[in-house]
């Protein structure tokens, strides 16, 4: 039996939150219940729910930027941890952030954007030749290199942001709501973008996401996650298409439908 890519084993979350006096007790939130999930390589995963439902800290926990409660992460039958000992995973592994403008440091060169990975994570080769290999691969043009984010559109600033998370050449990919501040034409430019990579490069893609249709059209498997748990797992058009648990109906139940007025007839 192949070992998964990824294998989550009970991860938990808690934060501790603030006391209304020094004498009132300390309460827990619960982030992340105990929840265990398996990613195949080369397979693409969307996790859904509403916001609050506990879709992002899963992905930090997932990708070592936050420590878990409890729990467990392995990647390819290795246990993941923080630190500098995370760096052989940091090179396995890249992530697309929600905002494409926060996410870029506007004190930086988009060629220096793109190229800290490599610095960052000490590896080897022409970085200035990599860097205009991969921002032709996201679709803008090499000679952008010297130019700042405030110069670029939303679009152009997310196609960035991918470039930097590919630049290394992971295995893997997440994304934590890439499209959600893109106006829709934008939208479909990236998602599309996203496909092709995935294909092209034989990423696996972890994709965050409270938008149903984005994870149908771009997803095999999905999670549907509520109050920090995963309710239900397993392929995107059976989940979709025949929802066991009663949160995933009323997500699929709150999506819009457009209602056309019916055509004419003649006579």
């Amino acid at each position: 039996m192949n070992t998964p890519l990824i294998r989550i084993s009970g991860l938990t979350r808690d934060f501790a939150n603030r006391r209304d006096s020094a004498f009132a007790p300390r309460t827990v939130t619960h982030a992340l219940q105990s929840t265990s999930l398996e990613i195949e390589e080369g397979h693409s995963l969307g996790i859904i729910g509403e916001s609050g439902s506990g879709k992002s800290t899963l992905v930090r926990l997932m990708l070592a930027l936050d420590a878990p409660t409890s729990g467990v992460v392995e990647f390819r039958g290795r246990r993941v941890t923080r630190g500098r000992q995370a760096t052989w995973f940091r090179r396995q592994t890249g992530m697309v952030f929600q905002d494409p403008y926060a996410s870029l440091d506007p004190r930086m060169t988009v060629g220096r954007i793109v190229a800290e990975p490599l610095w960052g994570l000490r590896i080897q080769g022409d970085h200035r030749a990599r860097v205009r290999e991969v921002l032709e691969q996201v679709g803008l043009d090499v000679e952008m290199t010297g130019r700042y984010p405030h110069e670029f559109s939303g679009g152009q600033r997310q196609r960035i942001a991918l470039a930097r998370a590919i630049v290394h050449n992971p295995c893997m990919l997440v994304g934590d709501e890439p499209v959600s501040a893109l106006d829709v034409t934008v939208r479909a430019q990236i998602l599309e973008l996203l496909a092709g990579l995935k294909e092209q490069l034989g990423l696996t893609l972890v994709l965050v996401s409270h938008d149903i249709g984005v994870v149908r059209d771009l997803c095999e498997q999905v999670a549907v996650m509520t109050d920090g748990r995963i309710v239900e797992a397993g392929e995107t058009p059976q989940v979709l298409s025949h929802p066991q648990h009663t949160y995933t109906q009323r997500l699929l139940d709150a999506v819009p439908v457009l209602d056309l007025p019916e055509a004419p007839t003649d006579g």
